[in-house]
């Protein structure tokens, strides 16, 4: 175990400069050793920026974190990964300024709002399924300083009974339990009577999903992770959740017009992004962005005129994407492995004994695995049609493995919540290293799958 002292200043950090001046560099970790040599860095190459690259990105997050003590040494606390994806030899030390190091870390006490703000930074609630129910659905009446934190992949019964035992302020309960919308709350339904005993014992309940699964480092860049390293891709590319914004475009015959219009569009629109360049005689051309918002306004007002009526032309813009976000993953893997490999690498990522496999048209146990496709929880229909060698789910459905096969892939399940649970660890220590030393933070024990194999 790691003095308390030391976990107090565990970080997870992005080290702010190049390392070009090194052919090799290496640092020392707790139990273990890394060295990163000029084949993985470059001139052009920091390690934050190596870090942070897709096909490396979740293996080295929840494998590592740089432990910031006094010193000017790094070193390595190794929390998950089973395997290192560096090469190894000679050493070498490396010194920054103390001040990057020194840990924001307390014992104050954080209050609800305060620890929702962590755990949304942690995995932005607009990455949600737009199907989805994340984010607080219970608040208690009274606030209060949280002291224990129950992270749950699902929240029932004996979760409950566990969390009430433990006099529990806030539950993470990964499936968000109200899903549906409800319309009375009564103790017949047995969801809607655990959101009753919540309310009753002052206990929030907060849910992330799909935004945990979408996230950069998050669920599934955790269950590709155990199949080994390679290049990783997102499937469903995730965008970004600004308002959804037009291009106008227009003509107007001379700068008169254009004042005039322009006025008018103020005044119906409010403040409007433009650009003007001539055109042929006195007039101009206008480039507008107007956000979806007041589209109909802008339009009704343009219309008003003849020349820019005639010359409107509408371009929706499409939403920037955020690189690593989005629903599943696919890993061109470093190594080709076999299938009966992959079998048990992720059996043994995920904690289990058994897991379900379907092997691909004219595949065997031995038969090379290159590419790989996952999806967390149910990934029928993130993983449909993906090329892939493999696809790695919790559950699909029985025409749904029927297809995969068919079209030359093997399929491995999990059962639904066994492919999602075991990232509740990788949570629990991202979160122990931005909450404070007041607030305790548990892994259920009284969570499992529904499903067991006898």
């Amino acid at each position: 175990m790691l003095p308390g002292w030391v976990k107090a200043s565990l970080r997870p950090f992005t080290l702010p400069f190049k390392l070009a001046c090194f052919s090799t560099c290496s640092f020392s970790f707790y139990k273990h050793h890394l060295t990163l040599s000029h084949s993985v860095l470059s001139p052009q190459k920091t390690l934050g920026s190596y870090i942070s690259s897709p096909s490396v990105y979740a293996n080295f997050y929840t494998s590592f974190h740089i432990l910031a003590t006094s010193s000017t040494s790094f070193i390595f606390s190794q929390s998950f990964c089973k395997k290192l994806f560096f090469p190894t030899p000679l050493s070498y030390s490396l010194s920054q300024s103390p001040s990057l190091f020194q840990s924001s870390h307390s014992c104050k006490p954080m209050d609800l709002s305060e620890v929702l703000e962590v755990l949304e930074n942690l995995a932005p609630l607009p990455l949600a399924e737009p199907w989805d129910n994340v984010g607080l659905l219970v608040e208690p009446s009274k606030v209060h300083p949280v002291k224990t934190v129950l992270l749950t992949n699902d929240l029932t019964v004996p979760v409950m009974d566990e969390a009430e035992a433990m006099n529990c302020d806030l539950i993470v309960s990964y499936h968000p339990p109200l899903f549906r919308p409800i319309k009375r709350l009564v103790q017949r339904d047995w969801k809607q009577q655990l959101a009753i005993r919540a309310v009753k014992a002052g206990i929030a309940i907060y849910s992330p999903h799909t935004a945990l699964d979408c996230v950069r480092g998050g669920v599934n860049d955790w269950l590709i992770g155990g199949v080994g390293s390679g290049s990783v891709s997102v499937l469903s590319q995730a965008a970004s959740s600004t308002p959804l914004t037009h291009k106008l475009e227009f003509t107007v015959r001379n700068h008169e017009e254009l004042k005039m219009i322009l006025a008018e569009l103020m005044d119906t629109t409010g403040k409007l992004e433009y650009t003007t360049t001539r055109s042929d005689g006195d007039g101009y051309n206008v480039s507008l962005i107007c956000p979806d918002s007041i589209l109909t306004a802008a339009v009704q007002t343009l219309s008003q005129h003849a020349t820019s009526k005639e010359s409107l032309r509408i371009l929706q813009l499409t939403k920037l994407p955020l690189p690593g976000c989005g629903q599943g993953r696919r890993s061109i893997l470093d190594e080709p492995i076999s299938i009966a490999t992959a079998v048990q690498r992720i059996k043994s990522h995920l904690g289990l004994s058994h897991v379900r496999l379907a092997l691909g048209a004219q595949h065997t146990l031995e038969s090379a695995v290159n590419t790989v496709a996952v999806c967390a929880g149910s990934g029928g229909s993130v993983l449909n049609a993906v090329k892939a060698d493999l696809y790695i789910t919790g559950e699909m459905s029985h025409h749904e493995v029927l297809d995969a096969v068919a079209a030359g892939t093997s399929v491995i399940l999990s059962d639904h919540s066994n492919s999602e649970r075991g990232f509740l660890s990788v949570l629990k220590e991202r979160l122990s290293v931005r909450l404070s030393d007041s607030i305790s933070i548990k892994l259920s024990q009284r969570d499992r799958d529904p499903l067991e194999i006898l």
